[in-house]
């Protein structure tokens, strides 16, 4: 992986962590480092899945849609679950 990639990979799972955390309804179980660590670490894996894959590394469209297309999945994934599982908590006396 490239220096560029990983800051990308960085700077797209930041933006889609806060933005995701803010943009998806419900209640808010899961904190905001969750999200935004969530949105890197899938943005990274991304990154390392579009390079196994084959794709060039000077053709970055593919890879920011990679990074971005894993980021966005595993936030929406970890809010949703940790909504789940906040309200099954919230109905046991």
């Amino acid at each position: 992986m490239t220096g560029s990639a990983l800051l990308s990979a960085l700077a797209i799972g930041l933006g889609v962590g806060i933005v995701g955390r803010l943009v998806l309804p419900g209640p808010k179980a899961a904190p905001v480092w969750l999200t935004v660590a969530l949105g890197v670490a899938a943005a990274v894996l991304g990154s390392v899945t579009i390079r196994l894959v084959g794709v060039a590394v000077d053709q970055a469209l593919p890879l920011l849609l990679a990074q971005v297309g894993f980021a966005v999945t595993a936030v929406v994934v970890g809010v949703v679950t940790a909504g789940r599982r906040g309200a099954e908590g919230a109905r046991r006396p």
